[in-house]
């Protein structure tokens, strides 16, 4: 029998499918029921030593030997530290040591009990990976997932680059000696993948296995997988879904699925490559694929779980997997998308938006396509770079690392320094007054222009309707109204205001055309009600 505690379980069952099969063992009682359940696995060995310190110079040994990660489990407290100098020996040999701790429960730490002082990052200048598992509960599937994320990604470290030290650190709460589970869970093993040709054949067998397979490709710097690819990967018929941050032929995806309620399959193989998705809408369409094959794709090897159902990485340049893909997609599938994509399409184009920021944008987005079509353009988070997606058919830049409101004028700013073209900034105006400074730079030239969507607030808030306390709009929404004419004349930037249609015209006119020696700035008033309901409205989809 194992021990009642899910996250120990979740070690146990990880360490046997990543290969591990020597551990060395230290006496303790927090750690008694990790060591328990090593003891019960038939695939391990485990061999007792009581100086802790000697215990993980003796588990190095036995990597260094048998070339394997091997653990040594050491129980809570001032055990941990005497790990250090085995740790820091094998760093510098590159030995795949896998340090085990219990621990007390977090509120105990620093609080006058027993065996207690911090020990997450103890050993992070020594270890690859250092990691503290959460205590699950049942029932707590994000727990669970996280947990055995967190066990993955440090067991793939230990082997990484020739080998490494890592630190698993594991709370555990009293009882400690409950052991009635009757068997190990059957936990996902996530792979890597560190080359392509060959080497990717189980990814292309999972892919030549699936019948409902799509290929998501989120925000990448622009020509970082050229069109041609995307042409070849449709021609093969696969799905391909794709945002303007991920290249000119992507979409509003946003748009793309289908109502909620509506009788539509999840894939059952997913191949991601690229950074962060805009549309929170598709990420939980994907979430919820929890039996698909899901590959990502990632020169770095990290592990990124974005879609929480991750079978593999692939260290690899993004267009040297995709050019390797081959096979054909399936028919029906490919089809069933193409017409939701015809038809979201369809509907984006007959909806005729009131005077609002997603006019601006859509009416700057047409102008720009037959005035300025090389030029480079940059949006701001929230509700700016969302129509951004619906109507863009180029590639779109926006500070989505985080997708923090600060600096994205800035950021622009910094590229229409050293560009010859120009820069367009397309944002908000909560991003606009957060980073007024971006204009308090006397290099600036006429190449950037911005576009400022104020409507007084965020417009994005609006989909909280049950905020509808003075104060609570106030203090959340930010409701205000602040001109940016005094910002543009303090730091010498030309100024125009769009009140209405045909003042939006004039000034989209004036945004676009002409030489200037000086910024430009066309501010848009509008109403964040009508904005958030103007959008909503594009996007719906009724098939």
């Amino acid at each position: 029998m194992y021990s009642d505690k899910e996250n120990i379980n979740i070690l146990t069952a990880l360490l046997i499918a990543h290969g591990v099969r020597h551990a060395v063992v230290c006496p303790g009682s927090r750690n008694a029921p990790i060591v328990h359940n090593l003891a019960q696995c038939p695939e391990l060995t485990c061999y007792p030593v009581s100086d802790e310190r000697s215990a993980a110079f003796c588990a190095m040994g036995i990597a260094m030997r048998t070339a394997l990660p091997t653990v040594v489990c050491v129980t809570s407290g001032t055990a941990l530290l005497n790990t250090v100098p085995a740790v820091a020996e094998a760093f510098y040999q590159r030995v795949p040591l896998v340090v085990i701790s219990a621990d007390r429960p977090q509120q105990w730490i620093d609080q006058l009990d027993g065996q207690t002082l911090p020990q997450p990052q103890a050993l992070e200048r020594f270890v690859r990976k250092s990691v503290t598992l959460p205590e699950v509960h049942s029932g707590d599937s994000e727990g669970h997932w996280y947990c055995n994320r967190l066990v993955n990604e440090a067991l793939l470290a230990a082997v990484a680059c020739g080998g490494s030290p890592v630190h698993i650190n594991v709370p555990i709460s009293r009882p400690l000696y409950n052991f009635s589970c009757p068997s190990l869970p059957a936990e996902r093993r996530i792979t890597r993948i560190t080359a392509t040709g060959a080497d990717i054949t189980p990814m292309l067998h999972d892919l030549h296995d699936a019948k409902r397979p799509v290929i998501v490709i989120g925000q990448q710097h622009k020509g970082e997988v050229p069109e041609d690819i995307i042409d070849k990967l449709n021609s093969r018929r696969y799905v391909v879904l794709q945002e303007p941050l991920g290249g000119a032929r992507g979409g509003c995806l946003d748009a793309m699925l289908p109502v909620k309620g509506n009788d539509f399959p999840t894939p059952d193989f997913i191949l991601y490559a690229g950074r962060t998705l805009v549309s929170g809408t598709i990420k939980e369409y994907l979430r919820n694929a929890e039996d698909a094959r899901c590959w990502r794709i990632d020169d770095t090897g990290d592990i990124t779980d974005t879609f929480m159902n991750l079978t593999g990485v692939i260290a690899a340049p993004t267009a040297e997997v995709l050019r390797a893909i081959d096979g054909h997609g399936d028919d029906r599938w490919y089809d069933r998308w193409q017409q939701l994509r015809k038809h979201a399409t369809e509907h984006i184009r007959s909806y005729n938006p009131p005077f609002s920021s997603l006019l601006a944008v859509k009416s700057f987005e047409e102008r720009l396509s037959a005035k300025d079509p090389t030029a480079t353009v940059f949006y701001g988070n929230s509700m700016a770079v969302r129509m951004g997606c619906v109507y863009a058919h180029h590639h779109i830049e926006c500070n989505r690392g985080v997708n923090g409101i600060e600096g994205s004028m800035s950021t622009a700013a910094g590229w229409s320094l050293v560009s010859t073209g120009n820069v367009y900034c397309v944002i908000g105006d909560l991003s606009f007054f957060y980073d007024r400074n971006a204009l308090w730079n006397s290099r600036l030239r006429g190449n950037l222009r911005i576009l400022l969507l104020n409507n007084g607030g965020g417009a994005i808030f609006e989909k909280f309707s049950r905020l509808t306390d003075a104060n609570d709009i106030r203090n959340v929404k930010a409701t205000y109204r602040t001109s940016a004419r005094g910002v543009c004349s303090d730091n010498g930037a030309d100024y125009r205001v769009a009140a209405e249609r045909e003042q939006l015209s004039d000034g989209l006119r004036w945004l676009t055309n002409d030489v200037s020696d000086r910024p430009r700035v066309l501010e848009v008033e509008t109403d964040a009600a009508t904005d958030w309901k103007s959008y909503q409205q594009c996007i719906a989809n009724n098939i």
